[in-house]
């Protein structure tokens, strides 16, 4: 168990460093309820610019099996979105799911979470800001990366402003990328060329016109995408410092916000499959140029505008959570004082705006990477960090934490021991590159606790739970 500010710990554990005298660790402001969270949180999973953005290279790879391969990790992200209900209630702080970990599981495991989810959070906005180029192509033609990074711009200083209004704005855009999403499913379905069975045939086209099977192997492998695909949702754990009644209400915008998305991912997803005139266009993921093909061109240029808005929104959100864990990290005394001093300042609009800066111009620059390196290395995290969440699930319910008023996830301890297997094979299944390139960076980190925070840990790395969270 690790020491964390304001928690109660078991008899067995040692005392709680406690936070300097004059020194109580700044609070975000509660301001949000439900609708306001599952607002922003939606816009974080971004369901219509995942549909065109990271979908489109699942069919390269996975073809007819693309459905069933979000289909299956939807379900895993079940099991994975009541661990986060679990642990963000009980835990309800904006680090996160380091400061779950970190309160459940040690210290040095709370921050190699904290060291992934930074990976994740730091890659998926550029990822999905450079799809905007495309999408805008009926208009101009941009360079992929340049339009990302100015994507990523723009966001950072959406992301300036205070975060009600920011729900509205996210709000408005959501509604257009839904709308884009039904009107690919409703044509889809209309142009149907094949039956229900094709969601199943697992075939994909071949470089020379052939047709290739897509294997079990291939569809595991593809499984850590898709539960990209969704994962989103955990933004509700990060939002809960500025949710109103976070005991209640984090729970109920992680499983709403999970079934919205999948719906309004999976079923495009299905009807594109069905509707695709042939094999190879849909292995070629145009999804653009299918929806041009059953209608016209300006109901083409139509969604590709309201997937470009999309983007953007995705991008704001994105920024506004990636803020909120370097806010909290550095309240948190992750870091050397000057740095820890400057991430946790507040602005103007109640906004941690160094930290939004410090996420927003990286993201940019991120633009200009590979992006297949981009898409590895953040499948790796993504699964690693949802193993060790699954991890502390585990031990939510032992000690003070067993008596402490949370949402409780049914079929404890089965659903996260199922979990927790699951996601060690498919880590497993990954390719080596981005093992070795995610497991470099977890070894720096490693070296960074071993020399820095552990020697310190009187006053470092003090995961902190607000203290009205505690009532």
């Amino acid at each position: 168990m690790t020491e964390t500010l304001r928690t109660p710990l078991p008899d067995a554990a040692p005392e709680a460093p406690r936070a300097p005298q004059g020194s109580s660790p700044q609070k975000l402001k509660r301001s949000i309820g439900v609708v306001g969270g599952t607002l922003l949180t939606l816009s974080c999973v971004t369901p219509a610019s995942t549909l065109f953005v990271v979908v489109p290279d699942l069919f390269s790879s996975l073809g007819t099996a693309t459905a069933l391969t979000i289909a299956i990790g939807s379900l895993l992200c079940i099991a994975v979105a009541f661990c986060y209900s679990e642990l963000g209630t009980l835990i309800p702080s904006a680090g996160g799911e380091y400061a779950m970990v970190s309160t459940l599981a040690g210290r040095l495991a709370g921050w190699l979470v904290f060291v992934l989810s930074l990976l994740v959070v730091m890659i998926v906005p550029p990822v999905i800001a450079m799809g905007t180029a495309d999408y805008l192509a009926p208009i101009v033609h941009l360079d992929a990366s340049y339009a990302g990074a100015g994507v990523m711009l723009l966001a950072t200083l959406a992301g300036l402003l205070d975060l009600r209004a920011n729900a509205w704005i996210t709000g408005v855009f959501l509604v257009l990328e839904v709308i884009a999403a039904a009107v690919v499913a409703i044509l889809g379905f209309a142009h149907s060329e094949r039956g229900a069975g094709s969601l199943v045939d697992m075939s994909v086209a071949g470089s020379h016109g052939n047709t290739d099977p897509v294997t079990a192997m291939l569809i595991v492998s593809g499984l850590a995408i898709a539960l990209f695909v969704t994962q989103g949702f955990s933004t509700a754990v990060y939002l809960s410092e500025e949710l109103e009644h976070p005991r209640r209400n984090v729970a109920r915008t992680v499983l709403t916000t999970l079934a919205i998305s999948a719906v309004i991912i999976l079923v495009p997803v299905i009807a594109i499959t069905m509707g695709a005139p042939d094999l190879a266009a849909l292995t070629n993921g145009d999804i653009s140029g299918m929806v041009t093909a059953w209608s016209n061109s300006a109901v083409g240029t139509f969604v590709s505008l309201c997937v470009a808005l999309a983007i953007i929104n995705a991008g704001i959100v994105m920024v506004i959570q990636n803020s909120r864990v370097l806010f909290a990290s550095a309240r948190d005394k992750a870091w050397p004082q000057p740095m820890n001093n400057a991430l946790a300042k507040l602005g103007r609009f109640d906004s941690p705006w160094v930290a939004t800066l410090v996420v927003g111009v990286p993201g940019a620059l991120l633009c200009f990477v590979n992006l297949d390196t981009l898409y590895g290395v953040t499948g790796v995290s993504v699964t690693g960090m949802y193993l060790l969440v699954a991890v502390a699930a585990l031990l939510a319910r032992r000690g003070s934490h067993a008596h402490q008023p949370a949402w409780r996830m049914p079929l404890w301890p089965a659903m996260p021991i199922l979990l927790i297997a699951v996601l060690a094979y498919i880590l497993s299944q990954q390719e080596v590159i981005y093992l070795l390139w995610t497991g470099g960076i977890t070894a720096v980190a490693t070296l960074y606790w071993v020399a820095y925070l552990r020697p310190r840990r009187a006053t470092r790395w003090l995961v902190s739970i607000p203290e009205d969270a505690q009532a």
